[in-house]
């Protein structure tokens, strides 16, 4: 499919997770952000600082919700009590879409906070799919399904974890959200071909790419999300907008968070690449 083709999706422009640093700085100086990201589980309360800058904020901006806890893949049943606080969330900051992680993060009431992933096997796909339907139903709308870095595989895995992940967002009709640098990540780390990856990605489900830093330690990267983007991640999300066209784009920094400023001088590079691969690429499709 053509990347102008697969531009049918809602598209915010490049953004920001925003975090607690910045609130005074956002709220004094309106930056030329043109949406944020919110961690979800950090305003699923009933008041308090953290909604009152929420609120404050929305005002001004696009926002997207995005999870960590929902727990996906897990084998205990699905904490509806969460669901709740997060559809009544949803309700207050009218988000354009709502995310969590292609992962495990806990079992029988222990969170291990962490984003532990998932056996890639069929038993696996008809699982998690049925259990991102009965949040969609719930929810009352598609959500986006992030693939998150991995350090560990599993023996009994039948496929890659691009074949899983497109597989799960086919059978639960979900939406999903690309993480650029988790896949560079994984493909690092597991020794596969990262542009492999994005070429088995159905385009038409991809609504948001995540960028972020990571860290080398010893024979494997880590996702930190506390370095600036590295020039192979760069590469892989020119090479991701040459694909998938348009798609809403933002930075995760969430340790070393420098001042605003310095993130904006990164977000404007990263919209410099996305821009200059849309016009090659148009310019590809006007030759032919």
């Amino acid at each position: 499919m053509a990347a102008d083709k697969q531009n049918t999706r809602p598209y915010l422009g490049y953004g920001l997770g925003l975090r607690k640093e910045h609130y005074e700085t956002v709220l004094a100086e309106r930056p030329a952000v043109d949406w944020f990201e919110i961690i979800s589980e950090n305003y699923m309360v009933d008041g308090g600082k953290p909604i009152d800058y929420l609120t404050r904020i929305r005002e001004h901006y696009p926002m997207v919700m995005h999870g960590v806890s929902m727990s996906i893949g897990s084998t205990a049943p699905l904490n509806f009590d969460y669901l709740k606080q997060l559809k009544a969330l949803v309700k207050r900051v009218q988000p354009e879409w709502f995310s969590d992680h292609l992962c495990w993060t806990g079992v029988e009431g222990v969170n291990l906070h962490d984003l532990m992933p998932l056996p890639y096997t069929e038993e696996a796909i008809d699982h998690v799919a049925n259990r991102v339907r009965q949040v969609q139903d719930y929810m009352g709308q598609q959500m986006l399904l992030e693939n998150v870095s991995s350090y560990v595989s599993y023996t009994d895995s039948q496929m890659s974890e691009w074949e899983f992940l497109r597989e799960v967002a086919n059978r639960a009709d979900c939406l999903l959200l690309l993480d650029v640098n988790n896949i560079y990540v994984s493909a690092y780390n597991h020794n596969f071909d990262p542009y492999t990856y994005l070429d088995a990605i159905p385009g038409e489900r991809v609504y948001q790419i995540h960028l972020a830093g990571h860290m080398h330690e010893n024979n494997l990267i880590i996702d930190t999300h506390d370095h600036p983007i590295a020039d192979p991640v760069f590469a892989l999300y020119a090479a991701a907008v040459e694909k998938f066209g348009r798609v809403s784009t933002m930075i995760e920094r969430d340790d070393h968070i420098p001042p605003l400023n310095e993130l904006l001088k990164e977000l404007d590079q990263v919209r410099q690449i996305g821009e200059e691969q849309l016009r090659q690429t148009t310019s590809k499709v006007q030759v032919a």
